[in-house]
């Protein structure tokens, strides 16, 4: 999909919330690389958030960074007043739910607060906008399959499915989606909902499980998995996540939610098992990685299994992965074995 062709072409300034995380990351730079489109990052650089991926293009006058928290509406109405949005991708939120089961307040706070803030903010920038700039903008809200909680095997998340958050973490994106939802049928804010699988990728905040295991095999450390390894993720590579996002954002019907997976479905055992295989082709040692396997007491209140059925952004916005799974985890693999520095410089700041 060539953006800049786009029926939508008149949609030049681009906000995106979040933007120094892992996809809102990726989202920029393939605008950066892929438009002409001004990108205004708004980002309050939580732990997680990570500028290092900008430094390509530090010299570009079309990436400007507002570092504000969404905590604070002052600041959120005076940027949205310098970017004049044309579309808003709302990524801010904290995200990983060990840290929401020991500490949930910060997750209330920027996941719903943040969230309620930035929609207020949107209803008073829209209201003094022109005709034809009003009709073009929408925000597009990116959430979770956590959401819906945990699904039997043989059913998957669709757009239809219930909400039945099980984590603190999960329980604020919930929250925000309804808000978001809310705020649209009320106030006519131009919404869309999307809900995704597990990412992975080049860039991810190594706290998550693929980069947790990559960092403990290559320092001898036990690789940790919950209980007994058998729950179940949808795994989609963040580039194809990234086409989804275009897609719904320039041809997504407003008012509508989509849900976005890979279709891989894989047990914790196999993706660490996968894992070592790489690292054992790519960087052998005289023992098999694996053997630094170790099972630890699970998460308390631990989804088993999650898996998407993507027939609406399918059928709809002719939307499909592209990444072979062991091609784009190989790719994830080889490019944190030439970081490397850069995840220990991160784990040892956090």
């Amino acid at each position: 999909m060539d953006l800049n062709q786009t029926d939508s072409r008149d949609r030049k300034n681009i906000l995106v919330t979040g933007g120094a995380g892992f996809i809102g990351g990726t989202l920029i730079r393939r605008l950066l690389i892929e438009t002409d489109f001004n990108i205004y990052n708004v980002d309050k650089l939580g732990y997680a958030s990570n500028l290092q991926q900008f430094e390509s293009f530090k010299e570009s006058k079309r990436l400007k960074n507002f570092f504000i928290d969404l905590l604070s509406i002052n600041d959120l109405n005076e940027v949205i007043k310098i970017c004049r949005p044309d579309i808003v991708f709302h990524l801010a939120a904290e995200s990983h739910v060990d840290r929401s089961i020991e500490g949930p307040e910060i997750f209330l706070k920027s996941n719903i607060i943040g969230t309620f803030n930035l929609l207020q903010a949107l209803v008073l920038y829209r209201e003094n906008l022109a005709s034809l700039k009003k009709s073009n903008f929408r925000m597009i809200h990116v959430s979770t399959d956590e959401v819906f909680g945990s699904v039997d095997e043989g059913y998957f998340f669709s757009e239809k499915s219930q909400y039945k958050p099980r984590s603190p973490y999960s329980a604020s994106k919930a929250a925000s989606d309804h808000l978001v939802k809310a705020w649209g049928n009320t106030y006519g804010i131009p919404v869309i909902v999307t809900n995704c699988s597990n990412n992975y990728g080049p860039w991810q905040f190594p706290e998550k499980l693929i980069p947790v295991v990559i960092n403990s095999a290559l320092n001898n450390k036990r690789i940790p998995i919950y209980g007994t390894g058998e729950n179940i993720r949808d795994w989609i590579f963040v580039e194809d996540h990234i086409d989804a996002l275009l897609k719904v954002a320039f041809q997504g019907e407003i008012g509508e939610s989509y849900c976005i997976g890979g279709g891989e479905l894989k047990t914790n055992n196999e993706i660490v098992e996968m894992v070592c295989e790489l690292l054992d082709l790519l960087r052998p040692i005289k023992n098999k990685y694996i053997n630094l396997k170790e099972y630890v007491s699970d998460r308390k209140g631990h989804d088993k299994r999650y898996a998407i059925d993507n027939s609406k952004i399918n059928k709809k916005l002719n939307w499909f992965p592209k990444y072979k799974f062991k091609d784009s985890l190989a790719l994830t693999v080889n490019w944190y074995l030439e970081n490397i520095d850069w995840c220990k410089a991160v784990i040892k700041e956090n």
